[in-house]
């Protein structure tokens, strides 16, 4: 996988197919879709790994879950039984997720932050990855490049424009000059906004930057660990700077003493400028919520502008001729399997709008998970321990 900068040009991009601009699982799983389908594919990012919101970073030698907070399996919708949960059910196989916890705690708090209220929710079986969330979207980029799919890190890209008389997928748009038949912007809505003429039919179909919250997340890295061993992860009711608080060690497995902090959007607003500066109010929060009187050995900020959006919409993507936009906004509620429905979606939409005529590309089958641990080349003998996939909630 490429990770120098560079920046697109013709002479290095074929002028067909699709460009994915994203590579975080909604992009990944529609260049899967569209590569499945034959259509041409090619993704990039402009980031130095794949992931997007399934992010880690390294943190005192360890991988810490700074994104997304866990994935669930949506039970009693069009995800059971779906590639969705075949996917889940590879990766569980695989050892690449586990069960983390289907019980939150949920505690409230007064104006000093000490906790005056808590009760225990439980609810939907919660996964998490041992080598934290990125390395699924780093598995998903890696079976993709070992189908011939190139995936370019280090990538930014600037303007997306319609060619002149393209109205439809396949008539053709330009991303930085370079011509393709449709584009996908797997992003939140404000960035893939960016990209777009202002007043296009496609801009205009996106929220703004006031229809999405931003969040701090802030890495507690202690010497031993301070809290129950019960408590998984925690809502926080009634703070003005904390949201929730998962235990990453409980949620890798590993048992480090590691905590993760996300919060309020009206405290992340405060601070997006200069999020250091988050610090110390947060390590305060957390220490008066959980009665931790021993500082962290070290504490890391990282900002997500765009982090949850503030309404869904009714789509599960967004296609206006060749540009297309997919993501967690696009459904009935923000979720990783969500982000990962709407690029399938989107994927599957364009494959058949793009398919020459009686090619039977509308006909393509989603892979079993047979299949997907076939192509990332641990396919159990036949009799083997398979019964992975059906046991999500």
């Amino acid at each position: 996988m490429s990770s120098a900068p560079e920046a697109a040009s013709p002479s290095r991009v074929a002028d067909e197919g699709v460009l994915v601009v994203g590579a975080g699982i909604s992009g990944l799983a529609c260049a899967r879709a569209l590569h499945d389908a034959g259509v041409p594919v090619r993704v990039v990012d402009r980031g130095r790994v794949p992931g997007g919101r399934l992010a880690t970073k390294r943190v005192e030698g360890r991988p810490a879950d700074i994104g997304a907070r866990y994935f669930t399996v949506p039970e009693g919708s069009s995800f059971e039984g779906s590639p969705f949960e075949d996917l889940v059910g590879s990766w569980r196989h695989r050892g690449l997720v586990r069960e983390w916890t289907d019980t939150f705690s949920a505690l409230t708090v007064d104006d000093s932050g000490a906790v005056t209220a808590r009760e225990l929710k439980t609810g939907p079986m919660r996964f998490a990855a041992p080598g934290g969330l990125r390395s699924l979207a780093t598995d998903l980029a890696a079976s993709l490049e070992s189908d011939g799919v190139t995936i370019t890190q280090g990538l930014e890209v600037s303007a997306v424009e319609v060619v002149a008389g393209a109205g439809d997928p396949g008539a053709g748009v330009a991303v930085d000059g370079v011509p393709y038949g449709a584009v996908v912007l797997a992003m939140p809505d404000p960035q893939a906004k960016r990209m777009l003429a202002p007043g296009s039919p496609a801009s205009d179909a996106l929220s703004g930057a006031d229809a999405w919250e931003p969040t701090l997340s802030v890495v507690l890295s202690y010497e031993a660990r301070h809290w129950s061993p019960e408590l998984h992860g925690a809502f926080v009711g009634g703070s003005s700077v904390l949201a929730f608080v998962a235990d990453d060690g409980d949620r890798q497995g590993d048992g480090a003493p590691v905590l993760v902090a996300h919060t309020t959007g009206a405290f992340a607003r405060e601070h997006l400028e200069h999020p250091e500066t988050a610090a110390d109010a947060v390590v305060a929060a957390v220490r008066a919520l959980f009665e931790i009187e021993a500082a962290p050995v070290s504490v890391v900020v990282h900002r997500w502008t765009f982090a949850n959006p503030a309404r869904q919409h009714d789509e599960p993507f967004g296609l206006v001729g060749a540009i297309g936009v997919c993501g967690d906004s696009w459904g009935e509620r923000s979720s990783v399997s969500t982000a990962w429905a709407s690029g399938d979606g989107l994927g599957r939409e364009l494959a058949r709008r793009l398919a020459p005529a009686g090619d039977g590309s509308e006909n393509v089958v989603a892979p079993d998970a047979d299949e997907l641990e076939r192509r990332a080349g641990t396919r159990s003998p036949a009799g083997g321990d398979d019964a992975v996939a059906g046991d999500a909630p």
